[in-house]
């Protein structure tokens, strides 16, 4: 009986993460992509390789730095976040949406909601370990290559 009920309140949560999903959320990253990206925004939050909320990565990314980024899809409103994925797909960056800010933030070691997260594989200041550097490389360079497929096979 308390299986039920805790498929009741999963399926209650998930309801409510697609209530609140912007219209333009497209990529949206499914479950096990999800995962990984927000596994892979921990790491790098814990390396100092992210660039957090809207006016931090529209500045490296017109400095022209690159990485890739993960955007929040309950963003409101939405008018915050519109001009980002045109001006990732200027600069060759992928991106992905996510469900949640707060999922985001979570992993970003931030208590505040962000709306979008710019994943480095180098830190601004200093140097890695080079052990780190070949994990945190390795990671990324799995989620660009679900990300571009996952974009490619989307439709508009």
């Amino acid at each position: 009986m308390g299986s039920d009920n805790e498929a009741e309140k999963v399926q209650l949560k998930e309801n409510k993460k697609a209530i609140g999903l912007a219209p333009i959320a497209k990529p949206l990253a499914g479950k096990k992509l999800s995962k990984r990206t927000l596994k892979l925004v921990r790491t790098a939050a814990e390396n100092k390789c992210v660039k957090r909320g809207v006016k931090e990565v529209v500045k490296s990314i017109r400095r022209g730095h690159k990485g890739i980024c993960v955007i929040a899809g309950n963003i409101s409103p939405i008018d915050v976040i519109t001009h980002l994925p045109i001006l990732c797909e200027e600069s060759d960056i992928p991106y992905v949406y996510v469900h949640s800010k707060e999922d985001l933030a979570t992993a970003g070691a931030t208590k505040r909601p962000t709306c979008c997260i710019l994943i480095q594989t180098k830190p601004v200041k200093g140097e890695l370990i080079p052990k780190i550097q070949e994990k945190l490389k390795a990671d990324y360079d799995q989620v660009v290559e679900d990300v571009k497929e996952l974009a490619s096979s989307t439709v508009y």
